[in-house]
């Protein structure tokens, strides 16, 4: 395959962007996109140029590390992660547009690598249990409703690639941040700190500069873990039942 990329350069927070066009041939079907821009990396660094700056790790879909909005789209034109995004899903010849997450609150580190240390600051003001548990209990020891396992379960999957930022059309990071006040509010061990955790990660996700949910569901329809768009409506719920508490 030959693709003809334009891809989003630039050299710091404070410094002007703008898209650079390169042609990549020779790219099997079966790369995938970091592979690709791998192939480019190579070609511009055999020339003396400086190669594109991206994010990534595990490259298998779990990390959350990789994060490019490709064609429009956060991760592409499949529900996944950017690097299990295949070049099968393109065809010869095609122009690619690559350009880093798009929001106040991840500003541009370089070229496609974006800060998203604000995600962090949300977890660290409430996203976890910090009741002592001494030695593991005994696995039946603490009864949990099938229901409410799922929910924490399927919330619990949010990888934190920020795919639900870039696709909002506000920035909100509203699905982000309820996916980790669901996951723990639905279990057990999270009800001691229940109506702290979703104040403070709340207060702290408003902080941070995200725009507002408008409920446009953009955000679960790129999430490649499928966080699901109702865990906005629980934490909303959540965040009254605790302002109603007074706490």
């Amino acid at each position: 395959m030959n693709l003809h990329l334009r891809v989003w350069r630039q050299q710091g927070p404070d410094a002007d962007g703008a898209m650079a066009a390169y042609d990549v041939s020779g790219i099997s079907p079966d790369m995938s996109f970091l592979e690709m821009l791998d192939t480019l990396n190579e070609e511009l660094a055999g020339r003396g140029e400086e190669p594109v700056a991206f994010d990534h790790d595990c490259r298998e879909g779990i990390c959350g590390a990789c994060g490019m909005v490709i064609n429009g789209q956060a991760h592409g034109p499949e529900r996944t992660t950017a690097c299990q995004l295949h070049m099968r899903h393109f065809a010869d010849g095609d122009t690619i547009d690559v350009e880093p997450w798009r929001a106040a609150a991840f500003p541009v580190v370089k070229d496609l690598v974006v800060d998203r240390s604000a995600f962090d600051r949300i977890i660290g003001s409430g996203g976890y249990v910090s009741v002592p548990t001494g030695s593991a209990p005994e696995a039946h020891a603490t009864p949990v409703p099938k229901a409410a396992a799922d929910t924490a379960f399927e919330n619990a999957e949010c990888i934190g690639c920020g795919a639900c930022v870039a696709a909002c059309p506000n920035g909100s990071a509203m699905l982000f941040t309820s996916a980790k006040v669901v996951h723990l509010n639905s279990l057990p061990q999270g009800a001691p700190e229940r109506e702290e955790r979703v104040l403070s990660m709340v207060g702290q996700m408003d902080a941070e500069g995200f725009g507002g949910c408008t409920n446009t569901g953009e955000c679960a329809t790129a999430c490649p873990k499928g966080i699901p768009l109702p865990s906005i409506a629980a934490m909303n719920r959540e965040y009254l039942r605790a302002v109603r508490k007074g706490r």
